[in-house]
């Protein structure tokens, strides 16, 4: 009896430590969830244009940044221009600045004054971003005998995260695009087609790229209507750009600024919808002439769209990062960034509203000379 009873013991254990039949991985499927409309009458940012009176107003047809798409190239002057986030790459092998913002298309000048364009950018051909006509907050970047293009790509056809009665997530990834040449075309850098930089289910938007000790780094926006309180955070990335090799480092969150004020408590309804949060936007690393590394970074508050500086005390980028007292600019102004004009002159554009106007580029001085940024007066080229 004893024997027996030993036997079926045995047998009980091999039965529990027998690997479970494999059952096949199901992915989750999401459901929309019901978002918050904005109040009736309400303005705030993609909402209607205040005294709009014509239901059906003039459009021009969109252009997308893709070197497929048709266009007819222009010549304006810098106060025609119209958009948002500008981005101007200085070429100093063909003396030529290289403006692109959202929209990603690229305008070219030799003055900062006469601009042409829109030009073709990209040429995603076969990969997750191709058909996508709209991209935000583009960038050039060059390094070495490369240029980079980082630029935020959003597929409306793919919901990635649902945030209960706040807000449906789709695919929304900044990439990094290479070339030889300023003008493009740029094309996907990673072997996968449907390589994503940071995880496929974040949230992610104007990345831009920063080199420390020889390392270079992405610095990105993980977007606020995800998180409620946006954060600046990084990656590591390999010495061709082509993939991210570390998890992602939180350097700040929104709300840690005395002037990013929370956007229903301020105001701001968003695409319509009344989403409470603190917003991160735009970051560009900078060290000034002392050697002070500093973050130019936009979000709302009180006087709508604004420019914010942080400073690392550490003077690394793991910070910690510090938010200057004050913002640099508060206006409805926001999304700057500096560049040095081949005279050698150090400017800041950044893209400003009159009310509900349209988003147009401004040229301003700005002092690095010292530990802190100094804003200068407007400056016309």
């Amino acid at each position: 009896m004893k024997k027996i009873t030993f036997v079926c013991v045995i047998l009980i254990f091999l039965a529990l430590i027998q690997p479970a039949t494999a059952q096949p991985e199901t992915k989750k499927q999401l459901v929309p969830t019901v978002t918050i409309p904005a109040p009736e009458g309400a303005k705030g940012f993609g909402m209607p244009a205040t005294g709009n009176t014509n239901p059906n107003p003039p459009r021009r047809r969109w252009v997308g940044p893709s070197v497929t798409e048709s266009r007819e190239i222009v010549t304006m002057t810098f106060d025609e221009l119209s958009m948002s986030d500008p981005f101007i790459f200085p070429d100093i092998n063909t003396k030529t600045y290289y403006l692109t913002s959202s929209g990603g298309s690229i305008y070219k000048s030799k003055d900062l004054k006469t601009w042409t364009g829109p030009y073709g950018a990209i040429d995603v051909t076969g990969t997750w971003m191709e058909g996508l006509m709209f991209v935000a907050a583009a960038e050039i970047h060059q390094v070495n005998d490369k240029y980079y293009y980082a630029a935020t790509w959003t597929d409306r056809k793919e919901l990635v995260d649902v945030i209960p009665r706040r807000y449906n997530v789709y695919r929304n990834q900044t990439q990094i695009l290479v070339s030889d040449k300023p003008e493009g075309p740029y094309k996907h850098i990673n072997s996968d087609p449907n390589y994503d930089y940071l995880y496929h289910n974040w949230d992610v938007i104007d990345g831009t790229i920063w080199y420390e000790d020889g390392i270079p780094y992405f610095v990105f926006v993980h977007e606020w209507t995800q998180l409620v309180d946006g954060t600046m955070e990084y990656v590591k990335l390999s010495p061709d750009l082509s993939e991210r090799i570390s998890e992602p480092v939180c350097l700040f969150r929104a709300s840690e600024a005395p002037w990013a004020l929370e956007m229903v408590g301020n105001g701001e309804m968003t695409f319509g919808m009344k989403l409470p949060g603190w917003v991160t936007d735009g970051p560009q690393l900078f060290r000034t002439k002392t050697g002070k590394l500093g973050m130019l970074w936009a979000t709302w508050g009180a006087h709508r769209y604004l420019q914010g500086v942080a400073y690392s005390e550490s003077g690394t980028i793991d910070g910690p990062w510090i938010q200057d007292e004050k913002p640099l600019k508060d206006d409805n102004s926001g999304h700057g960034m500096m560049f040095t004009t081949f005279e050698g002159k150090r400017l800041l554009v950044i893209h400003h509203a009159e009310a509900d106007g349209p988003r147009k580029p401004q040229f301003y001085e700005i002092d690095d000379s010292g530990d802190k940024l100094i804003l200068g007066p407007r400056y016309n080229p």
